[in-house]
């Protein structure tokens, strides 16, 4: 219900602005691998919306309202509030090495978040609270980006650094004691620190349609990868959409 309340405040936002916006929308194959030992990558649908009015935004598949920020046309600042899901998740069942794990599931986080844009520079800060009480806290991921041309293509890479609580990391990758075995030892870890590198490359197959492509990798801390599930230094992550763009 409150996620429907959410699309009804934002569709009577864009139907109360007069100034024409552009929206982007589109629809693909999203994969990511996996951390955890012998556990397949995974592999979903998804969709792909952007536009920003100076009110409300989509940016993939996380959704923000401004309460406070200026949008000219080489420069603007916002702060907003937003939210966006949590894919992280796993079940005992995924391979042998997580046998008799508690099961671990996908969150939505919600937050504050600041950003701003000057030319083709872009940074953002958010952090984000675990509202469905998986991991019961918080983390604060920030962006730093830049938007080039070459030829026809046109390139998004961004810098990102993810700060993750302790009660995150654990919940994701701890080891309980009543989950260790022989096999297993019992692991809990402190607050880590995540860096990755991305891109988005954008290429024009006609005025309106164009290929959509996103290429994503992240380096896990010590804290993540000394877990005795965790298999893997490196989480790969990729998109590949049609995406149509257009004037409402």
């Amino acid at each position: 219900m409150k996620y429907l309340l959410l699309l009804i405040l934002i569709f009577s936002a864009l139907l109360a602005e007069e100034k024409k916006e552009k929206i982007t929308i589109g629809f693909g194959p999203y994969i990511q691998t996996q951390a955890y030992k012998d556990v397949a990558p995974i592999v979903v649908p998804s969709p792909v919306v952007f536009f920003d009015n100076g009110l409300v935004y989509v940016r993939w598949t996380r959704v923000g309202i401004y309460f406070l920020g200026e949008k000219n046309e080489d420069y603007s600042w916002g702060f907003s509030l937003t939210a966006q899901p949590q894919p992280y998740n796993y079940k005992a069942s995924d391979s042998d090495a997580l046998e008799a794990m508690q099961d671990k599931e996908s969150s939505f986080e919600a937050g504050l978040a600041f950003s701003i844009q000057a030319d083709k520079t872009y940074f953002e800060i958010m952090a984000l609270n675990d509202i469905l009480g998986r991991y019961n806290s918080w983390i604060i991921k920030s962006e730093l980006g830049y938007e080039f041309k070459l030829g026809d293509f046109s390139f998004y890479p961004s810098a990102v650094l993810l700060y993750q609580s302790s009660q995150f990391v654990n919940y994701y990758y701890g080891v309980t004691q009543g989950e260790a075995t022989p096999f297993r030892a019992e692991y809990h870890a402190g607050n880590a620190l995540q860096l990755g590198a991305q891109t988005y490359i954008e290429y024009p197959l006609s005025k309106k349609l164009s290929a959509f492509f996103n290429i994503r990798v992240d380096k896990l801390p010590q804290e993540i990868t000394e877990s005795p599930i965790v298999n893997d230094d490196y989480i790969y992550s990729g998109l590949a959409s049609l995406i149509y763009t257009f004037e409402y």
